[in-house]
């Protein structure tokens, strides 16, 4: 699995997006919902109405690029908030790219004892 460069600023855009959407009108609605450059760095993902498609968009410092990702089964977990977006850390991007609860991960277990 590819996943966010370490560093990257990675944003969800909370509430379902039109999946039809190209990048041109994502990065519109980056700039105009979100009050965001969308040529930042910054990673921003678009997630659809069932939640099994997620769309991220992604300025590499030469060009947009538009990166798309469905799951088989289940849904990608997404929050809700009233702000319109949350700010996730690349780790925390990678869990949710992979289909897994990125805001209750659990420590590895240690032993107490040897």
């Amino acid at each position: 699995m590819i996943g966010p460069p370490p560093g990257a600023r990675v944003f969800l855009a909370c509430g379902v997006t039109d999946m039809r959407r190209g990048m041109d009108s994502l990065a519109a609605l980056v700039q105009q919902s979100l009050g965001a450059d969308p040529f930042d760095g910054s990673l921003y993902a678009f997630r659809g109405r069932k939640g099994r498609l997620v769309k991220c968009l992604w300025h590499d410092g030469v060009g947009l690029c538009l990166l798309t990702k469905r799951i088989e089964q289940g849904a990608f977990p997404w929050p809700a908030t009233a702000t319109g977006k949350v700010m996730l850390s690349p780790a925390q991007m990678s869990l949710l790219l992979e289909g897994l609860e990125w805001r209750r991960v659990q420590p590895a277990w240690r032993p107490t004892a040897v």
